[in-house]
Order: C-alpha cells, then sequence, then structure tokens
C-alpha cells in the first residue's frame, strides 16, 4: 500500500509566534518530501486559507483553538471558531462542520494551552484523536503522559512538530495511506507509522521572536 506522509500541526505568520509565510509553506513542505501538511494557526483559518489556494491538493485547512480550558487541534475546518469559547461549544461549532478533532500537547504544564485529565474526561466522546508527541514538548515526560491517556481510553494518536519556523517542518510526522476527507483521516489513522524527534528547546526562541517583533510593530 502507498503511504503518503503528512505533517499535522504547522503554524504560519497568521499565528502571532510564527514565522513561516503561508504562500511559502507549500514549497517548504514539497522539499522536505511531506505529501499533506494541515495548518493550525492559532485561532484563525487566514494562513491556512492563503496556503491552500497555492496548493489545494497539499494543504489541509487546520485551527488550533484555545478555549476557557486547554487548546483543541482540528483538521478539514470549513469556519473559524472564535478563541475563548467553553470546549463544549467549540467542539459542538467543530462537529457541525465535520471537522476531525484532536487535542495539542495536552499534558505539557509548561505551556498554555495545557489540560487537566479531569477536564479531558467529560469531553472524549466528542475528540477523534489526541496528540501523543508534540515535538515541541518542553516537559520531558509531557508526551509519553499523553500517549499512556490515549491508550488508557482508545483514542487514535496524532504527532506533530508544532513548526512555527522554517525549520521545524517535518520533525514529527506520519507515513499512512492516502486519505482526502476527515472520515478518511479517521480510516486512515490506525495504520499509521510514526517518524519523529524532540526539537532542541532553543526553538521557542523563534516564536518568542515572532511575538516579540510583530508586537512591537504594532506599537
Amino acid at each position: 500500500m502507498e503511504l503518503i506522509r503528512i505533517e499535522l500541526h504547522c503554524h504560519t505568520d497568521c499565528s502571532k509566534d510564527g514565522l513561516i509565510k503561508p504562500e511559502q509553506l507549500p514549497i517548504l513542505c514539497q522539499k522536505k518530501g511531506i505529501d499533506r501538511v494541515a495548518v493550525t494557526d492559532h485561532n484563525t483559518i487566514t494562513g491556512a486559507v492563503r496556503a491552500q489556494k497555492v496548493d489545494p491538493q497539499r494543504v489541509i485547512i487546520g485551527e488550533e483553538v484555545m478555549t476557557t480550558v486547554g487548546e483543541l487541534l482540528a483538521f478539514f475546518v470549513q469556519e473559524e471558531v472564535p478563541v475563548g469559547l467553553p470546549p463544549e461549544e467549540a467542539l459542538r461549532r467543530l462537529g457541525e462542520q465535520g471537522a476531525f478533532i484532536s487535542v495539542s500537547h495536552p499534558f505539557d504544564r509548561l505551556r498554555c494551552g495545557s489540560w487537566k485529565e479531569e477536564d479531558l474526561l467529560p469531553l472524549l466522546a466528542q475528540l477523534d484523536a489526541f496528540e501523543t508527541f508534540n515535538a515541541r514538548a518542553l516537559w520531558p515526560n509531557a508526551n509519553r503522559k499523553a500517549a499512556a491517556f490515549a491508550y488508557r481510553y482508545g483514542l487514535a494518536g496524532t504527532v506533530g512538530s508544532d513548526a512555527h519556523y522554517q525549520g521545524e517542518i517535518g520533525q514529527a510526522t506520519l507515513l499512512l495511506p492516502a486519505f482526502r476527507d476527515a472520515q478518511g483521516l479517521r480510516l486512515a489513522l490506525p495504520q499509521a507509522r510514526i517518524q519523529a524527534r524532540i526539537s532542541p528547546p532553543w526553538v521557542h526562541l523563534a516564536s518568542r521572536y515572532a511575538a516579540w517583533s510583530k508586537g512591537r510593530r504594532q506599537t
């Protein structure tokens, strides 16, 4: 069976802490042998829409949604979900548009958007998967805890580079059968093979620089 390589967590400069121009992202992915990429900017699909116009076959419109409790990671998003909703409402809106729903860096307690187990348990029936490996994990046990949680509750696992600048693209990808939509991804994910490695801690300096420089331009 022919497998494709997919990046499921990637930011553009439409995220406040991203540095990659949306129009450049598909080209970068092609050079790195990435067949599909989900653009998951913080609380916006603007960058994903721009990137998809460049390469409709490669780019999946996604969004990393900050709720009042923690962050969700969604793919095949058709309508932007605003920041700051209760997780139940954000999940309802994503579910209504047929999006594939995961949870980003759920237990990386050193980052904004992490979750407590007790807050996730009531939401499990509405989740398609769980991010069991994030290349930017700051707390060494975060990915292990996420993988153990997904296994315990029978959730499929996703991985992501969480790339904010071009050098991070491809740090954590999946090899899996080709798919066209959210349902196809649900069917393909159990057959996925992981290719992943942790990014060096200094990558966080790139996103901090991006947020600082953008904030400075606005003042």
